[in-house]
């Protein structure tokens, strides 16, 4: 299906980042507080309410739905959402933290999930739970390999670098990718939301630098392969998996944008790093049952969503919503 969806600068959206939570297990330094406070109950989506907005953006051509979160496997009831959404005429993806996987794996294959990616920024056991403030890395580990056993298409670790706190495994996380047969990609800290723990600034690692760190071991070469995200791909002549760059700083991806987010408060977001939004909570409550209006509130949305985000590192952050509010 072609996707209705057009922005007024000839992007097609053809794929959905759906929050299910804005709650995780884990307190990531670039991506939370320590202490958050997270939504009251009748401000969350219900799974029913999650439903009707993908199965709406589906009608309208996506046919690319990514679970995010915080951390989608601890949300109630998840697997009933998957199961169902795995039956709409879409790739089903997710994103997750890996900490869940050992227990879920094999029924979000089962459900059709296609393909997932799992964060992991440190293969060392104090600094990942220094990283993460409560993530425990063997449960992580357990879980990635349990999601090979369960038959997923495709496995992808994703990698946040901050200079002086975790650049110096860099070349580890490649070799445990290339040694597990996973294709890696590596981020630059999305500076959303007001953190303490570290200068974003002083511990910005660009993407440019990463790649010509790989290279002192990894021979690498670039490769048209695209995904839906916005991760740009190389390869090494001596393996099948992929190393991707995601830089929204330095390289931003933003001219072939073909996404939106919708958070689990039900605010469609337009841009990962602007505040144009639509509230789709408003009219799934004022209007059950009318998914025309709410395709239209969709189409209408086309008209805002932004040309680009411009993140600046010397500066207080321009958007105060934290990762897990926006939804991965």
């Amino acid at each position: 299906m072609i996707s209705q969806l057009t922005d007024r600068f000839g992007r097609r959206i053809n794929y959905l980042r759906l929050s299910v939570t804005d709650r995780c297990d884990f307190r990531c330094v670039y991506c939370m507080a320590e202490e958050m406070q997270f939504l009251p109950q009748p401000q969350v989506l219900s799974l029913e309410e999650l439903y009707t907005v993908a199965s709406n953006f589906v009608q309208l051509g996506v046919n690319k739905i990514r679970l995010t979160g915080g951390e989608p496997l601890v949300r109630r009831d998840i697997l009933t959402l998957v199961e169902r959404l795995g039956r709409l005429p879409a790739e089903l993806l997710l994103t997750t933290n890996g900490s869940q996987l050992e227990r879920f794996a094999q029924d979000l294959a089962r459900f059709g999930v296609k393909r997932i990616n799992v964060s992991l920024d440190s293969l060392n056991e104090e600094r990942f739970k220094a990283l993460t403030r409560t993530g425990r890395l063997d449960r992580v580990l357990s879980g990635i390999e349990a999601a090979r056993s369960a038959g997923f298409q495709k496995i992808k670790l994703n990698t946040v670098v901050l200079k002086g706190r975790n650049d110096d495994e860099v070349l580890d996380l490649v070799e445990f990718a290339k040694q597990s047969k996973l294709d890696i990609s590596f981020i630059e800290e999305m500076p959303l939301g007001q953190i303490t723990e570290h200068g974003r600034a002083e511990s910005f690692y660009s993407s440019a630098n990463l790649r010509e760190l790989i290279s002192t071991r990894f021979d690498l070469h670039p490769t048209p392969e695209q995904t839906a995200g916005p991760s740009r791909y190389f390869r090494m002549p001596d393996s099948d998996v992929k190393i991707g760059f995601i830089s929204p700083h330095s390289d931003n991806f933003c001219a072939a944008c073909n996404r939106v987010r919708v958070t689990v408060e039900g605010r469609l977001l337009l841009c990962l790093g602007n505040e144009h939004s639509v509230d789709l909570r408003k009219i799934l409550r004022q209007y059950p049952g009318d998914d025309e209006r709410l395709r239209q509130a969709i189409v209408n949305s086309m008209a805002i969503k932004p040309e680009k985000h411009d993140f600046r590192l010397d500066e207080e952050p321009q958007i105060l919503r934290f990762m897990n509010m926006t939804g991965g």
